[in-house]
């Protein structure tokens, strides 16, 4: 039996006296779509964080796909991240490579494809993403949207079987964000990936995710869909969904 991509179990993180994440038990399905909602300072961003291994757990454990990160060592940690795609909350381009180079830069690094192998997969890589026309513009020359779309691409380039993105429709307008959601949502047909999104944008999440969970205080309060958080009489949940409205 396949494993599943994400399971967490008993996650704890503070810092310093505060306690950000208390005990969060989770289980990601292989093709699903998983919106992470709350309030800002709820533990989201370290959440991801900790997926990656850009943080360390005080206590509990992550597996992805079946291997348990949580103490690995780091030269295996990083043969499992190559199957792990982050998108950085502003993309987290390089300024000082075109987008063609910021695509570049993982294959690069990882893997051995001749040049003109490479040329075709960040081609096609930013295809996927509607910007193969843009390969020798400079970061500063795009929009933030654009950007988003680049670092996407980039954390595509050795097709993961997972992806993490941290508010992708945060700053944009809402027909971008649409098209970010609209992506996410492809990605998941096309290549059947994995996918976690932290947002606030509710709204968002409601049209790209099958599955929300929203966090309090460190802790999961409640799972499920759009539906059931609309159904559900927690003050806070009516509260989160009333402000958003």
């Amino acid at each position: 039996m396949e494993p599943q991509p994400v399971v967490v179990k008993g996650l704890r993180k503070s810092f310093g006296e505060q306690q950000v994440l208390k005990g969060i038990d989770l289980t990601v399905d292989k093709g699903e779509i998983l919106a992470i909602l709350g309030q800002s300072g709820t533990g989201k961003s370290v959440f991801l964080r900790l997926l990656i291994g850009l943080e360390k757990a005080d206590a509990g454990s992550i597996c992805i796909r079946g291997v348990d990160t949580t103490h690995l060592p780091m030269d295996q940690l990083n043969e499992v991240r190559k199957k792990v795609g982050f998108l950085f909350q502003g993309g987290a381009l390089y300024d000082s490579l075109t987008i063609a180079e910021n695509v570049a830069f993982p294959l690069r690094r990882h893997t051995r494809l001749s040049d003109s192998e490479r040329a075709d997969k960040i081609r096609a890589l930013l295809l996927s993403v509607g910007l193969d026309k843009d390969l020798e513009k400079m970061p500063s020359d795009i929009s933030g949207g654009m950007r988003k779309r680049v670092g996407l691409a980039r954390a595509l380039a050795l097709d993961p079987e997972i992806l993490l993105f941290d508010e992708p429709t945060a700053g944009l307008d809402p027909i971008t964000a649409a098209e970010i959601g609209a992506l996410i949502q492809k990605l998941r047909k096309e290549r059947n990936v994995t996918s976690i999104v932290v947002t606030h944008d509710i709204h968002a999440a409601h049209r790209f995710s099958d599955r929300l969970v929203m966090l309090k205080e460190g802790n999961i309060l409640i799972s499920g869909t759009f539906e059931d958080l609309e159904k559900s009489k927690d003050p806070f949940v009516e509260q989160f969904l009333s402000d958003a409205a």
